[in-house]
């Protein structure tokens, strides 16, 4: 079966389970009535990191990778009321895994922790915006002159959109800035920033 029919089969079962959904729940969707006080997410997002230069004094952008990144969070404020940036605050234990394909083979494993706050004027589609700082361990140095130690720091900034299917599910699109370094820990940290496109789901729960 050639690609076409595979990306056919998995509209059809898309279509399949949103018309499984009695239109009365879809309309009643809204993200300030699911993201509340004490709601835990578990999601999961996954795409693709690209180094760029420009942004510091990294000497080369060909360093790329695939991120998987599994997250539970939990809300840790009721809404606060602010207009069109009415929203919640959520704190997320996020592991990272990683494998570099570009300018070699190499792994990257780690833990952040992300602080996001999620916007809630939107209906069933809520923006939001995260900060996160965590610890990594990577093979990719130090084969690089960017970095001397495997171990290193992860710093991330960017915006975030969910879309809520159900009252419970959401599919999600995001974008951060990524940074790695050693925090002068070792005898060489330029750093490398990457930007970092993400696609996931999430389930939502009290």
């Amino acid at each position: 079966m050639n690609i076409f029919w595979h990306r056919w089969l998995g509209i059809l079962l898309l279509l399949g389970i949103l018309s499984s959904i009695p239109a009365h729940s879809l309309a009643a969707v809204e993200a300030q009535n699911v993201i509340k006080f004490g709601t835990i997410e578990l999601g999961i997002q996954s795409g693709y990191w690209q180094a760029f230069t420009g942004l510091g004094n990294a000497v080369s952008s060909n360093r790329s990778a695939v991120f998987v990144l599994p997250q539970i969070g939990v809300v840790v404020t009721d809404k606060i009321e602010a207009g069109y940036f009415s929203g919640a605050i959520e704190v997320l234990a996020e592991p990272v895994g990683a494998h570099f394909f570009e300018p070699f083979s190499a792994s990257l494993a780690g833990f952040s922790i992300v602080g996001r706050y999620n916007f809630l004027a939107f209906g069933r589609l809520m923006p939001y915006w995260d900060f996160g700082m965590g610890v990594s361990w990577t093979d990719l140095a130090p084969r690089i002159p960017e970095q001397s130690t495997p171990f290193e720091f992860l710093l991330e900034t960017g915006p975030g959109l969910q879309y809520f299917l159900t009252q419970n599910f959401a599919l999600t699109g995001a974008l951060r800035l990524h940074h790695i370094s050693n925090a002068n820990i070792g005898s060489r940290n330029t750093g490398i920033n990457a930007v970092l496109g993400l696609l996931g789901v999430s389930y939502y729960f009290d």
